[in-house]
Order: structure tokens, then C-alpha cells, then sequence
């Protein structure tokens, strides 16, 4: 058996140095140099190779560098295959540091303070404490809970809507489609961490915006293609939401000529809100190969009915 990695050079650099010290009984190889391909039984990877089954018969898991598995064509990788997202502390903090960032950005009314500079306007607006903002989390996952928790302790009251139900100390909980509108009424700032799923391609559009309050503002960390982008122009050029955030975009990157670029409103960060970094990202996968050679379920196994 093998494990191969389809990534960049320095995480193949980092994990080839961590497999030789913490898993040595696995050979550790680095695409293009695959070796064998019937010994493959690990891959990781951002975008799997085509043909996978017929490339690496023996394929037992394929890993994603990433939290996300959007990117995979679910349909096209047999059952029998696990496929493992990467869930680490890393990339928890990275995300919730980000958060932190926009939501406060809004409060303090950054966006307007950035164009007011550009137009050399030294001019100051109330400020308005963190209690004085309702902050509601879209998705409450290993990425949203801790999220929703840190806002929280920041002072903001939270909230957090997800498909089930949860419960979190000092945040209020709705779940489903029954309690999505209550939600929404009651969000200034939306922080949208869901993941890609059919449900929820195309949710950030004109109707859930009309639901928020008028004068919103959203924070974009979730899939570019949950955004119907036109829609969130009109949204901001009505005034339904007064500010934008934006981690991700629909297409990625976004063109030169869009014209979210150029609005005083709206800010827009090239996917870089979290990522795995090498070391950490690499001791998952490692962990994770020791608990399927342990018959133990892998940490992030993704339910296929389901889609994360």
C-alpha cells in the first residue's frame, strides 16, 4: 500500500518528511511519480485525477486537502471509496480570525472609512458597541460552531441557523426551512459558513435577502456558487444590504470588469479566509490513515446522502 499526494510542493515537502517519521510502513509518493498505481490505497488531493478507479483500483480513501469536498464529483467516485475532508484546528482558527475580522469591520464602519480615505474625507461616524448588532451564522459545523461561539465571547448577540438542530451555550439556535425566516429577520450581519450542497447552491439570492432587515450587511465564507451574484448587486444597490464581505466569488477569481471591484460597499478577499497548513494538515491525514488501518471511522468521513 501507498499514499499519494496531488498538491503543491510544499506541502509534498512537509508531509514526505512527516510520513517517514510518524508512518514510515506507508511509502509516500507525490504525483506525477505515482509508482505503482495498484498500490495507491490513500490519495489526497484538491482535484482528483480522472479515471480514478481505473487509474488506482485499490484506492481505499480519497482525502481532501481542504474542508471542503464541493470540488469532487461524488457520482463519478465508487462507493466503496471513503472520501475524508481535512478537519484541523488550523484551519478552525484561520476561519474564526476572519469572522472576527469582517463582522468587526462592519461594526466599526471600515468599508465607508476605506473609501472616505480614498477621497482624502476625514470624517467620523458613531460608533455603535458589538451588543447593538444581532451576528447569525449560516451553518454550524466544525467551521460555524466555533465561529458563532467567538462572536459571542466578542459581545455580538448570536445567532446560528443550520438543517438540524443544535445547541450552543449563549447562542440562540434555529433550525430548518420552518425556522429560517425568524432567522433571518432578526440578522444584521449574516456570516454564511454552509457547504456546498444542492440545497444550498444559489441561496444567498434576492429572496433571502429581502428577509433580512433593510440595511444588512453579509459576510461571504462559504461557496462562490451559493451566490447568485446578480442578485446581491441589486441588493446593494436597492440599500437591503448596506455592506458586503466577500471570501469567495461565483466565477472564482472574479473578472477584472466585475463591478462589485470598484463598489465602496463591498470588499472582496481571494479565498484566502482559511487554509490547512502544511504541518497540521498533513499529521490529519496521518491520524486519519492510522484510524482506517484501526478499523475506526476517519475524522471528517463524508456522508454521501448528505454531501459533506
Amino acid at each position: 500500500m501507498s499514499m499519494l499526494l496531488k498538491s503543491t510542493a510544499e506541502r509534498a515537502d512537509v508531509w514526505g518528511r512527516l510520513f517517514a517519521r510518524y508512518l514510515p510502513d506507508v511509502p509516500f509518493r507525490v504525483w506525477p511519480d505515482i509508482g505503482d498505481p495498484a498500490e495507491v490505497e490513500y490519495l489526497a488531493t484538491w482535484v482528483p485525477p480522472e479515471n480514478l478507479l481505473e487509474q488506482f483500483p485499490n484506492l481505499k480513501i480519497l482525502f481532501s486537502v481542504g474542508a471542503g469536498i464541493d470540488q469532487f464529483d461524488l457520482s463519478r467516485i465508487p462507493p466503496h471509496i471513503q472520501v475524508v475532508r481535512t478537519i484541523e484546528t488550523g484551519l478552525t482558527d484561520g476561519m474564526v480570525a476572519y469572522v472576527q475580522f469582517a463582522v468587526r469591520a462592519i461594526q466599526r464602519d471600515m468599508l465607508r472609512y476605506i473609501h472616505q480615505q480614498r477621497q482624502h474625507v476625514w470624517q467620523a461616524r458613531p460608533v455603535r458597541s458589538a451588543s447593538q448588532f444581532r451576528v447569525g451564522v449560516m451553518g454550524l459545523g466544525q467551521l460555524g460552531v466555533p465561529v458563532a461561539q467567538s462572536l459571542r465571547g466578542m459581545g455580538y448577540v448570536t445567532q446560528g441557523w443550520a438543517r438540524s438542530r443544535h445547541d450552543i451555550d449563549g447562542v440562540k439556535c434555529f433550525a430548518g426551512e420552518a425556522e429560517r425566516m425568524e432567522f433571518l429577520a432578526t440578522t444584521d450581519i449574516l456570516v454564511c459558513l454552509l457547504p456546498l450542497t444542492v440545497e444550498t447552491t444559489g441561496i444567498l439570492n434576492r429572496d433571502l435577502f429581502a428577509q433580512l432587515p433593510r440595511g444588512a450587511a453579509l459576510v461571504q465564507c462559504g461557496r462562490g456558487r451559493q451566490m447568485v451574484m446578480d442578485d446581491l448587486m441589486a441588493a446593494l444597490e436597492e440599500g437591503q444590504l448596506a455592506a458586503a464581505i466577500l471570501d469567495v466569488t461565483d466565477p472564482e477569481p472574479l473578472p477584472a470588469d466585475h463591478p462589485l471591484w470598484d463598489r465602496p460597499d463591498v470588499l472582496i478577499t481571494p479565498h484566502i479566509a482559511s487554509s490547512t497548513p502544511a504541518e497540521s494538515g498533513g499529521m490529519t491525514i496521518i491520524n486519519n490513515i492510522r484510524r482506517y488501518l484501526n478499523n475506526e471511522a476517519p475524522v471528517g468521513l463524508v456522508d454521501r446522502a448528505m454531501g459533506y
